[in-house]
């Protein structure tokens, strides 16, 4: 007996509900077509004053691209330590054969190679950043963008221009 009671009790409160809203819905609408009417007979409020035109981002510096010809596999080379290196340096020209131009620079030349503490700044920022995570053995190819070279700049009293980009093959002799 006491189910049908329940039961009788959820309908009659859902119907009561439903009647409710029923009854309520017109006097919304009414609500909304009066704010509507209110709004449309006010005068239109004035137009935000236009924003500054936002600057253009800057375009994207092209990354550090590092090449692993040869991986060593002695000592790594990390900041704060010494390392040893050969390398040879050509002004970068991507449609030339092997992507090289004119060579600039050579320590084999020299027949001396270059010694300098990685991470310190001594030497370009792409060297620092291209001969972080080799190994002793290691021969590698960094293809330098300008701004991790020496940009606007340039060095050499104009031998390597402003904005040039630059690769150069490396090979790592010693981490002291």
């Amino acid at each position: 007996m006491i189910r049908p009671f329940v039961f009788s009790v959820l309908a009659i409160a859902s119907a009561a509900a439903l009647a409710q809203s029923a009854a309520q819905a017109p006097a919304a609408a009414a609500a909304a077509q009066s704010a509507t009417s209110v709004a449309e007979a006010q005068p239109a409020a004035a137009p935000a004053p236009a924003a500054a035109p936002a600057e253009p981002a800057a375009p994207a510096l092209p990354p550090l691209e590092k090449i692993d010809n040869v991986v060593g596999k002695g000592a790594l080379a990390m900041p704060g330590k010494t390392v040893y290196v050969h390398y040879t340096g050509w002004f970068y020209k991507p449609l030339a054969v092997r992507q090289r131009g004119r060579k600039f620079d050579s320590s084999l030349d020299r027949g001396e190679p270059l010694e300098f503490p990685l991470g310190a700044g001594k030497v370009i920022k792409g060297w620092d950043q291209g001969v972080e995570g080799m190994r002793v053995g290691g021969k590698r190819t960094l293809i330098i963008p300008s701004h991790l070279a020496y940009g606007k700049k340039g060095a050499g009293g104009g031998f390597i221009p402003a904005d040039a980009d630059l690769i150069f093959d490396v090979e790592l002799l010693d981490v002291k």
